[in-house]
């Protein structure tokens, strides 16, 4: 007995205790005392009521975050919608006062041109050939507008000449196209000619003044005019002024290169002349 006690007495101790312990727990629970119980409840529910309360007070505030995100996104677009709209209401004011200005000037040209019936058009889009230098413009036959007629600045300068025509539209081809041919004069001296078209020149925004009579000198600087001549133009509308003169044919004849009267690329709306009293 000694000996079993020697060898097993540790084990039987353990069991010995857990039976206790069992029996104390039961008993504990028999006379209605559940203290250990709501103790290691309410130590385990604090924690977990504090978990939950802060992930609530989290949702909330996640739910508060993109809710006012999402008002301030359309707030956003809203001050966009209408910062697009103002801009667009300046840049038509912008355009009707600079269209207002082109209009007075284009009347106290016509006050002195009594003779000349013109009608204003918006251009609408340049052509984009390398051989041609012209543009649409928005108005066409409906507006009694016919090939042939010439297209001028509110100043009274010569932009071109009507070469194609629908109803509603029309083509311009400027002074500076490969087709153009005006008879000219040179305002300084009298000295005529004709301003055509060259190629070459019209890729750097030139005309080529060149038939001059003979004995004829034009100099850098001569402005150059409309003569009148064959009438499809009116006299006297400025062509543009002589850059450089330079010659060819061995040096033996001379021939002006004339830049515009006006900036092409600037150009919004022009006049075209539908009608006008040729001078004798």
């Amino acid at each position: 007995m000694k000996q079993y006690l020697k060898k097993n007495g540790l084990k039987l101790g353990i069991i010995v205790l857990v039976v206790a312990l069992i029996a104390g727990v039961g008993t504990y629970f028999l006379k209605g005392n559940a203290g250990l119980i709501q103790n290691i409840s309410g130590a385990v529910k604090t924690p977990v009521q504090r978990i939950v309360s802060s992930l609530s007070g989290w949702l909330e505030g996640v739910y508060g975050y993109v809710y006012e995100y999402d008002e301030l996104k359309a707030e956003n677009e809203r001050l966009r919608s209408e910062l697009t709209q103002a801009k667009q209401e300046a840049r038509d004011g912008y355009e009707a006062v600079e269209e207002n200005e082109r209009l007075r000037t284009l009347l106290g040209f016509a006050k002195k041109h009594s003779d000349m019936t013109l009608e204003s058009a918006k251009i609408v889009s340049w052509t984009s050939s390398n051989w041609a230098n012209s543009f649409t413009i928005s108005k066409g036959s409906n507006a009694g507008i016919e090939v042939g007629d010439c297209v001028i600045t509110e100043y009274g300068v010569l932009v071109g000449q009507v070469t194609e025509l629908g109803s509603n539209w029309a083509v311009v081809s400027t002074v500076i196209d490969i087709n153009t041919d005006i008879g000219a004069f040179v305002s300084n001296n009298g000295s005529s000619g004709l301003v055509v078209g060259d190629f070459a020149l019209m890729q750097d925004g030139y005309a080529k003044l060149t038939y001059l009579a003979d004995g004829a000198q034009i100099f850098a600087g001569d402005e150059v005019v409309t003569s009148g001549s064959g009438g499809a133009f009116p006299q006297g509308l400025v062509i543009g002024t002589v850059e450089e003169v330079q010659a060819e044919a061995g040096g033996q004849i001379e021939y002006g290169l004339v830049r515009p009267g006006c900036d092409l690329d600037s150009l919004v709306q022009v006049f075209i002349v539908k009608d006008f009293e040729v001078v004798e």
